[in-house]
């Protein structure tokens, strides 16, 4: 009678692993004659077949005890080096450059959002746009293209004295990744002088048109001291959607932290509005302008756009990292690679 040194079982099929003489054995596992499996292995080779039933059904592999230490060792070499290879994919990983982001949205304890209106082509909503919001007592961030300051430098006085916040979308709305670096600060330059020209106010806020970036664009930005802003809740008032699908849109995927797209030409934008703010205002949210939202200073930017404060953060107008020299890039890098998944530059996402 053999020694049995395992059994595995699966819906009656076994695979069976014994010394020398086979006895086949249906059910249960059986153990018989004297000494134990350990003694066995130095003695005789290493049968392994599959049984169903009482029956033996496929002898699949005899070895000795030789030949079964180097398999061992063969599968203990082959999932070292499976370990070694994942460890190697970490640290290029690891070491890979990092992509510079914009700020999607930041990361607050507080039901505090920012809306914000790109201005690049119409003019038809603008003072609709500024009843609206002083009907609620809401400032917002205007982002004007150069060439609409140009055509609308009325308006965009009125954006300033109604309270709210003009600031940079290019000076004539190109896809900034085709540019290079210094057609991208000429772009951001140009735009920046008109809007202080206007307004008596240099802006500190850049969003790139089209949402469309990539690291050159961010770092020129930066380069300049000012902060790239992008956005985490996009209207698509763009797509004229109706007034109601607008506003679900947006009242669905906002949270604390929140910067809101929308557009000053779009159709339905308007009737949207006031129902967007008096819902936002009931569950408690504080709407403010992105440079008051933002964190000035002293944070990092995750792979998802996020803006997440240090100990030393101060949001808002408590302290300027432009104004004192401290370049927002200091501390705006990605955490993470190329692969990042919200962040991608989005060059079709918004054709405004």
């Amino acid at each position: 009678m053999s020694e049995y040194i395992k059994n595995f079982c699966l819906s009656n099929v076994y695979l069976c692993i014994h010394w020398e003489k086979i006895a086949v054995a249906r059910g249960a596992v059986r153990k018989s004659g004297p000494g134990n499996a350990a003694s066995a292995i130095g003695r005789a080779p290493l049968r392994i077949y599959l049984r169903k039933g009482g029956y033996r059904v496929m002898k699949t592999l005899t070895v000795t005890k030789k030949s079964l230490l180097t398999v061992l060792f063969c599968a203990l070499a082959a999932v070292l080096a499976v370990a070694v290879c994942v460890r190697a994919t970490q640290a290029v990983q690891a070491s890979a450059p990092k992509r510079s982001l914009p700020i999607y949205n930041v990361q607050t304890g507080e039901k505090k959002i920012a809306l914000s209106f790109d201005a690049a082509w119409g003019n038809s909503d603008t003072q609709k746009l500024i009843d609206i919001l002083d009907q609620y007592h809401v400032k917002t961030t205007f982002f004007v293209v150069g060439a609409w300051v140009d055509k609308y430098p009325e308006s965009v006085k009125a954006l300033a004295a109604a309270g709210h916040e003009v600031c940079n979308h290019s000076d004539t709305h190109p896809h900034m990744r085709k540019l290079s670096q210094e057609e991208i600060k000429a772009q951001v330059k140009k735009c920046s002088e008109k809007i202080a020209s206007a307004t008596g106010i240099k802006p500190i806020l850049f969003r790139p048109p089209y949402g469309d970036y990539n690291d050159t664009v961010i770092q020129a930005v930066e380069n300049l001291n000012m902060y790239p802003i992008q956005w985490n809740v996009d209207s698509l008032d763009w797509k004229n959607p109706t007034p109601d699908q607008i506003a679900n849109r947006v009242l669905t995927s906002v949270k604390p932290g929140s910067i809101v797209l929308f557009h000053n030409g779009a159709k339905n934008t308007p009737a949207a509005l006031p129902r967007v703010l008096q819902t936002l205002q009931a569950e408690g949210y504080q709407i403010v302008p992105v440079s008051q939202l933002i964190y000035r200073d002293h944070y990092t930017i995750d792979n998802a756009g996020v803006q997440i404060p240090d100990s030393g953060a101060a949001a808002g107008n408590a302290g300027s990292a432009v104004s004192s020299g401290k370049a927002a890039s200091a501390a705006a890098k990605s955490s993470a690679g190329q692969n990042s998944s919200r962040p991608a530059a989005a060059s079709s996402a918004n054709p405004r």
